[in-house]
């Protein structure tokens, strides 16, 4: 990953506080792990003293504050379940937007197999369509985006406001993974007259798409295009082209909000109301977890472009109290 170069001109404080930031992060990565469960099997089953011993053991060379930054870890995930769509525990597997919903469910008058499909396929305006993508890649791919990615990173307030978004769109708009998006187009049986909001919708069979496939594709897709029109300057014409399929805001029914936007956010929320309030049997689930422990979700590609994982997990832990209120008013 290149680094930015308005990296040199911090201020010595505020380059200590992103060190101490990306240190914690890197271990955090490290031990909540989306493939081996075993490093933080470790931490939680070990005293801190136990690890601070450990890590004294420790003979290669190592930043300042490692060993306050691990213990600082490890506090946090004794008395936090991480809520993924993987997670051990089967109450943080139905508290990922992933888990399949075999009844499906209501949103905004259609069915989606999960709350995912929902978030995904909401960023696609209703009258775009699989022809209208293509068209999108296929300008996409001609483009050299180097100059466009040097300006952004040379913007120190969009950097560190979006750092993220701006990573996940230097990966995105590289030609090997245009090209990825423009062959899985091609999947699915699906045909260049189809509208993608409706093709992730439940019209027919369930499960036409996997979750993965809804975040991965679907929706890096979407992100990819709503971040480039959010990030180019006003003269740039690729900003007229993407505002053109709708690319310039999240429509829904007579709704629009920008893409970063805390109206989009909150989407998310309004739609938890329905699956962990409206739905008895996901309200019990997320109302039975101990208020002692502290709702998260934690993946190891870092943040997310939609919605900062930190509002993410603020709403978790928002929606169960009222899930629990709920509960209790209707025993």
């Amino acid at each position: 990953m290149a680094i930015p170069s308005f990296l040199d001109a911090l201020e010595e404080p505020q380059r200590r506080k992103l060190a101490s930031e990306l240190l914690r992060r890197g271990i955090e990565s490290r031990v909540v792990s989306m493939l081996d469960e075993r490093p933080l099997e470790t931490l939680l089953t070990h005293t801190e003293g136990e690890l601070r011993h450990a890590l004294a053991q420790v003979h290669e060379p190592t930043p300042p504050g490692y060993t306050d930054a691990f213990i600082e870890v490890q506090k946090k995930w004794k008395h936090s379940l991480n809520c993924w769509s993987a997670a051990a525990s089967i109450s943080a597997r139905v508290l990922s937007n992933w888990y399949p919903i075999e009844e499906g469910i209501q949103l905004y008058g259609a069915t989606y197999d999960s709350t995912e499909h929902f978030w995904q396929a909401v960023k696609y305006h209703p009258d775009v369509t699989l022809a209208a993508l293509s068209d999108l890649l296929s300008q996409f791919e001609r483009r050299d985006w180097t100059q466009w990615l040097v300006h952004v990173d040379n913007d120190a307030k969009l950097y560190l406001s979006n750092a993220y978004a701006i990573e996940f769109l230097r990966h995105n708009l590289a030609p090997d993974r245009i090209r990825w998006f423009e062959a899985e187009l091609q999947k699915h049986s699906l045909q260049p007259a189809d509208h993608a909001r409706r093709v992730q919708q439940r019209v027919t069979a369930p499960f036409r798409f996997t979750s993965f496939e809804e975040k991965v594709f679907w929706g890096d897709l979407a992100d990819l295009f709503h971040l480039v029109y959010t990030f180019s300057p006003a003269n740039d014409p690729i900003r007229r082209t993407l505002a053109d399929h709708h690319f310039d805001a999240i429509y829904l029914n007579d709704r629009r909000f920008p893409f970063i936007s805390e109206e989009f956010r909150s989407l998310m929320f309004e739609i938890w109301k329905v699956k962990y309030l409206d739905t008895p049997r996901f309200r019990e689930v997320i109302s039975s977890i101990p208020l002692e422990i502290h709702l998260s979700h934690f993946l190891n590609d870092g943040d997310s472009p939609d919605i900062p994982i930190a509002t993410y997990i603020d709403y978790l832990n928002q929606i169960r109290l009222e899930a629990i209120a709920k509960q209790k008013s209707a025993m």
